[in-house]
């Protein structure tokens, strides 16, 4: 059993928390997904669910499942998209987001947020031939990003306190926003700097794009999303990921994730574990902004 889980009993958190209320009733957690977010959450030509987000909300259900004392625990994957992801969350149709969301202010508002689970930065994605290294070059041109995501919020920001005159074209996901890059419809891609280092990688040829060393904004952290208010349920998830990160689980998740081939094309993302990754798991903290 969790060591460090609250000293509450299982009873009266359940009595608090809506969501442990539910989960314990039917038996059954509802996990939210994305179709194609590698390597955090996407869906094989298999149809499994796989990503380092996923591995470590199957921990999770695992603690939680010990935790209501039951002898099983049902996984049901629910796909969410960067527009529905919130929604979702608020109605209650999934009980916990596994995927790569950002944690903000502004959204805290709304949603509540696990400890961070990984750390990024806004970049944007163009193609090789068009030269573009810098978000003065992207003047007077068109620039995508998905709707619903911070990164279109700070691309807008930027293109009017910069008076860049972008012609900002917002999409459903970071598929068509790629593929609009991709065809010459777009010149850049804005986006968190690991999906498109992933979506590169898994392109038939990662030579014909470039991903800007210029950054739109500080190192962000992602968090599995939660419902608001439900205080009880988030120490709870909180609780088991600190176990997670002060072992060595979260080494081995990050290894077949982050530095090793993953399916389905064998892709490696060969990116070593940053410092600020490093210190987030060493001492977890709600974080702040």
């Amino acid at each position: 059993m969790l060591g460090s889980l609250v000293s509450w009993s299982t009873a009266s958190a359940e009595t608090t928390s809506v969501t442990l209320q539910a989960i314990s009733k039917s038996g059954k957690i509802r996990i939210g997904y994305r179709e194609a977010e590698p390597p955090f959450s996407y869906r094989l030509p298999s149809g499994e669910v796989v990503g380092f987000s996923i591995d470590l909300c199957k921990s999770l259900t695992d603690h939680i499942r010990q935790y209501l004392k039951l002898d099983k625990l049902d996984v049901e994957y629910v796909m969410a998209t960067p527009a529905t992801r919130f929604i979702l969350v608020k109605t209650g149709n999934i009980d916990i987001e596994c995927a790569a969301t950002t944690n903000t202010a502004e959204r805290r508002k709304t949603v509540d947020f696990s400890y961070s689970n990984f750390m990024t930065a806004t970049q944007f994605v163009s193609r090789t031939e068009d030269g573009i290294s810098s978000m003065k070059d992207l003047t007077g041109r068109s620039v995508t990003s998905a709707s619903g995501t911070v990164n279109i919020d700070q691309l807008n920001q930027i293109n009017r306190e910069q008076k860049l005159n972008i012609a900002v074209i917002p999409t459903k996901n970071n598929e068509e926003s790629f593929e609009l890059v991709a065809s010459g419809r777009a010149s850049a891609f804005v986006m968190d700097g690991i999906l498109l280092a992933a979506m590169i990688a898994q392109s038939p040829d990662p030579s014909k794009y470039r991903l800007s060393e210029e950054t739109l904004s500080e190192p962000e952290p992602y968090g599995l999303m939660l419902r608001h208010g439900d205080t009880a349920f988030k120490t709870l998830v909180n609780d088991s990921l600190r176990e997670i990160f002060a072992g060595d689980e979260i080494k081995a998740l990050y290894s077949k994730w982050f530095t090793s081939p993953i399916p389905p094309s064998n892709m490696n993302m060969n990116l070593p574990m940053s410092a600020a990754l490093r210190k987030a798991y060493a001492a977890p903290v709600e974080f702040n902004d």
